[in-house]
């Protein structure tokens, strides 16, 4: 039912966990699909593979999402690949430990680089080519940190809670031009990005215990309400915030 054909789609952070999932997904309900990689050139390879068995056309594109420079070269290649990118979805981030009083500046810049700034270097190189199509949708991964907080990580909840923000201004700015801008919020997921701390048993039994449905989600979770939110089926949604996060958080 859900559909999207014909439709051209960037996601950043594309080679492993959300972006991997999100991107496969996309590929199956008919999108061709740009994936951006920093260092895992391999995993994005891979990914590439299994979307072209579904004869589905994959670009990848290496880029530093945190350089203005790099990601305006990335969408530049794409446009003169594509001509388009019907919609957008910013996933690339890092999570990282953060003690307040004992935090540097370079840990608090670069968790900032790289899950606010580079959602502002991209939707600033792709809102034009949407605005002149009068179409476009841009999805921006955000987190339950952004509206409970979380102790250690401040420098993260931080910069979640500023794309919750953004994504909302985009909204209303940019409906005019038929662009709608939602945010998907994670709760604990199973990917990389957490398998260090999952790495201890009891801990993770502690997270699932926390969770109301009693499971920590695979990407795959997160990246069906991506697609939801990418696809017609959404087409009066825009400034929204999607948890999904097991009914940890409650939001009204």
């Amino acid at each position: 039912m859900i559909s999207l054909k014909r439709r051209k789609a960037l996601i950043t952070g594309g080679s492993r966990g959300i972006g991997r999932a999100t991107a496969v997904l996309f590929a199956k309900a008919g999108s061709d699909v740009a994936l951006n990689y920093l260092n895992q050139k391999s995993a994005a390879e891979r990914v590439k593979k299994e979307i072209e068995k579904m004869e589905r056309e994959c670009l990848i594109v290496r880029a530093d999402v945190s350089s203005r420079k790099d990601v305006n070269l990335m969408i530049e290649e794409i446009m003169k690949k594509w001509k388009r990118i019907d919609i957008l979805v910013n996933n690339a981030g890092i999570w990282t430990y953060g003690e307040m009083g004992d935090m540097s500046e370079k840990v608090w810049e670069e968790t900032m680089r790289i899950n606010l700034s580079s959602i502002f270097y991209a939707c600033n190189a792709v809102v034009p080519g949407m605005k002149a199509k009068m179409r476009g949708s841009i999805i921006n991964v955000s987190s339950t940190a952004a509206i409970r907080g979380e102790a250690y990580h401040s420098h993260y909840a931080a910069s979640k809670g500023a794309v919750v923000s953004l994504s909302k201004s985009l909204a209303v700015e940019l409906a005019p031009y038929n662009i709608r801008v939602n945010s998907v919020a994670p709760g604990w997921v199973d990917t990389d990005m957490c398998a260090e701390v999952f790495s201890d048993p009891n801990f993770r039994k502690r997270v699932q215990d926390s969770i109301p449905l009693k499971r920590i989600p695979p990407p795959e979770d997160i990246a069906g309400a991506i697609l939801f939110l990418a696809s017609d089926l959404a087409r009066h949604i825009t400034g929204e915030v999607l948890n999904v996060n097991g009914g940890s958080v409650l939001c009204s």
